[in-house]
């Protein structure tokens, strides 16, 4: 055999990562040991959704409890551990078919319900007496089959009722939620662990070639500002926890600007580290490292996104320095592909392949050979450095980078100019099943007609995505006007999808809320809740004769809904996007497409792809393994928006499943890491949610929303409730 098995593919070299200039030795271990306890919390996080699942019951007046799981796997009848679940089927014959009901554990007749007896012999079969088992020769024959005359005729006893079921097979409700989606958690799990190790490799690939005197920019402040009584260093190190200083902003006392954590420190427990007791510009240039060191990944997938989050917020680093940071690598990432039409990114791809088999790290082992500096936009961003000047070398930024330099093909496909399907046919495609679909452009550009993420110019694409999905429409204009609070550090679009159709549904609520029935029913709805109208099946006589006013738009909008989520999830497999996180945003029918979405993406395995997603008003169910699905594929953020008097949507939720729960209507329980957030006080009718999208994104805490343009809202809102009210008065 030869020395080197020629056939095995090997890695990349690895390509070290000079990091003198940024910390010392001491800060380069506490730097590892923070991003490795941040990846143990992701990964605890991604498990907790499997293994935290509880059938949490809920009370009649806060929601719809969905039916208990049940076990439909049919067991192997020649399985001893089994063999109890079936009963012969001449003694079926003889006895009838309720032979066994009274012990759905065995169907051998009174004798075998006893305790500790010793199972003996059945008719037919051997009694092996030293392996205390049956010997089923007899029965079978030389080759382990069933004899055509000899085998017994075995018939499974089925359970009656979810609780026989579960009774049968001895397992618990949690354990049978768990085992659902079993092959999920395996995948899910699979995917992170596969991320996880790019990341792990990347950090010990980190060197300090100085010694102690590495790091001199931030390493002697640091031991100086430290208080006398302050632990030292090397205290988390040894295992010594280190007292949080929450509040603190990259200058000391806390900003206005620098405040974005009010509901971060809910969600991401923060991790103890000295290096978060450094000068400003010493965790300003970890951030900024730390963000290079994950784009020469090849990509910037939402796990990274959410590790740069959790960093930042054991750092002590205000948001907004996360997104500047963002703002300013992807304006000079774009610039390398600035007038390159992506055919000719296709092609370049097309004969790297033909010379290798390209790999994501190639490129950085090719910079281990033949080291290079920073592409000429990038050194004019002054990538490596913050503060003006303060950082490494360009040479030291250049191998953070590795392919991300200055590979017109990484780079492209980063922004989405090289993938599964290019140019105006993936728009064009997709319009053929849903009327009108398309990416409209929120404030990039005064024209509204480019629809095609790819044709966004370079100087306007940014290292995250937002879509918002409208549920409602008045009129064409409200596609883009509905979402102008989202702020300028991702790249934002508004879904467009079947307008007619909205405006129509829209239309259609709006005259049965200004009508005297809603008037009517609404004082003989407010006797019972919304949950015991829905169970019940009981609502006012005038309603009901009303409800072909809505029923018929309605329904189609869910379905066109649902198409409507599967492109979206196409969309997102096939990179539409590139390589970057995905955020969604939705209310009534635009949530009811994320969640379509998500359902297919769990289906596919498509992991790492979206980022944070707040629903608002959904017309989906809240049962447990629903939001386990979409918790998965979502690496940031899952906030579901409910409000308990929304009768109006209740009202229309009566032709959908909600004897699985109506997640606009209610909490979602029994899923770790999913956000609710209880809208009653604001949203006391479904029409109201399309004025108060602003308002509950800045409630929840979302990261980029503009607080003019929710006030704005307000104001519209307060409008548009005026022109209701008088409207109603009138007729």
């Amino acid at each position: 055999m030869a020395r080197h098995d020629r056939g095995k593919a090997r890695l990349p070299k690895r390509v070290e990562l000079d990091l003198t200039a940024v910390v010392s030795v001491d800060q380069k271990f506490q730097l590892q040991r923070l991003v490795n306890a941040i990846l143990d919390d992701m990964h605890k996080h991604v498990r907790d959704v499997y293994d935290d699942l509880s059938p949490t019951q809920i009370a009649p007046d806060q929601g719809i409890n969905p039916p208990q799981p049940t076990c439909f796997t049919v067991p192997n009848p020649h399985s001893d551990k089994y063999r109890g679940m079936f009963i012969n089927a001449d003694q079926q014959k003889t006895t009838g078919p309720d032979t066994g009901k009274k012990d759905v554990h065995s169907s051998a007749g009174p004798k075998a319900q006893k305790e500790n007896v010793k199972p003996g012999p059945q008719a037919g079969k051997a009694w092996d007496s030293k392996n205390n088992k049956e010997n089923v020769k007899s029965s079978y024959g030389p080759n382990g089959t069933a004899g055509a005359e000899k085998a017994e005729k075995l018939v499974w006893n089925a359970p009656k009722s979810p609780e026989e079921a579960r009774l049968m097979y001895q397992r618990s409700v949690k354990q049978v939620l768990v085992n659902s989606i079993i092959e999920l958690k395996h995948d899910s799990l699979a995917h992170f662990t596969k991320w996880r190790t790019n990341v792990a490799r990347r950090m010990q690939d980190i060197a300090v070639k100085n010694g102690e005197a590495g790091g001199s920019m931030g390493g002697q402040e640091l031991q100086q500002q430290m208080p006398g009584n302050a632990r030292r260093p090397g205290d988390a190190a040894r295992g010594r926890p280190i007292l949080p200083t929450a509040g603190r902003g990259l200058n000391g006392p806390p900003t206005p600007s620098e405040t974005p954590f009010v509901s971060f420190g809910q969600v991401y427990s923060q991790i103890a580290t000295p290096l978060k007791e450094g000068p400003k510009e010493k965790r300003a240039l970890i951030m900024h490292t730390m963000l290079l060191i994950l784009l020469g990944l090849d990509q910037y997938s939402a796990y990274s996104r959410a590790l740069l989050v959790r960093l930042a917020f054991s750092l002590n680093v205000p948001l907004h320095v996360l997104q500047n940071d963002e703002t300013r690598v992807s304006q000079a990432l774009s610039k390398i592909i600035r007038g390159i039409p992506a055919e000719e990114i296709v092609q370049r791809r097309a004969e790297e392949l033909k010379n290798r088999r390209w790999k994501p790290g190639m490129a950085s082992a090719a910079l281990a050979e033949k080291p290079g500096s920073l592409s000429p936009p990038l050194a004019a961003a002054g990538l490596g450095t913050v503060f003006g000047g303060i950082g490494m070398s360009p040479i030291a930024a250049s191998r953070l980078l590795a392919s991300m330099n200055d590979s017109t093909v990484v780079v492209g496909s980063l922004f989405g100019l090289y993938g599964a399907r290019q140019g105006a046919k993936t728009i064009g495609m997709y319009g053929r099943d849903v009327p009108g679909f398309g990416m409209m452009p929120l404030r990039e550009l005064s024209d509204s007609q480019i629809i095609d993420p790819k044709e966004v110019p370079a100087e306007y694409r940014r290292m995250r995505v937002t879509v918002g999905l409208a549920g409602l429409m008045s009129s064409s204009d409200d596609l883009t006007e509905s979402w102008r609070f989202l702020g300028s550090h991702s790249e934002t679009y508004a879904l467009r999808w079947d307008q007619d159709a909205l405006i129509k549904m829209n239309t259609s609520l709006e005259l049965l809320v200004k009508s005297p029935t809603w008037n009517t029913a609404k004082k003989e709805l407010g006797s019972r809740t919304v949950y015991d109208r829905l169970t019940r099946a009981e609502w006012p006589i005038g309603l009901l004769k009303a409800s072909k006013i809505v029923e018929a738009p309605w329904c189609s909008g869910v379905l066109r809904a649902d198409k409507a989520g599967a492109v979206l999830a196409d969309m997102l497999i096939n990179k539409a996007f590139g390589e970057r996180p995905v955020s969604l945003i939705g209310y009534g029918l635009g949530a009811r497409i994320i969640y379509h979405c998500l359902m297919t993406l769990s289906e596919k395995r498509t992991f790492g792809v979206v980022d944070n997603v707040v629903m608002m008003g959904t017309p989906c169910p809240s049962e447990v393994r629903v939001w386990a699905a979409l918790r998965t594929v979502v690496g940031g953020r899952l906030i579901n928006v409910y409000s308990k008097q929304d009768y109006l949507l209740g009202f229309l939720s009566r032709n959908i499943c909600w004897h699985y729960g109506v997640a606009g209507l209610q909490r979602v329980e029994g899923v770790p890491h999913v956000e609710n957030y209880d809208a009653t006080e604001v949203v006391d009718n479904h029409l109201r949610y399309r004025h108060l999208v602003g308002t509950v994104l800045k409630k929840v805490g979302w990261e980029d929303v503009l607080a003019a343009e929710v006030t704005a809202e307000q104001t519209k809102l307060a409008a548009y409730t005026k022109k209701l009210n008088r409207e109603s008065e009138e007729q």
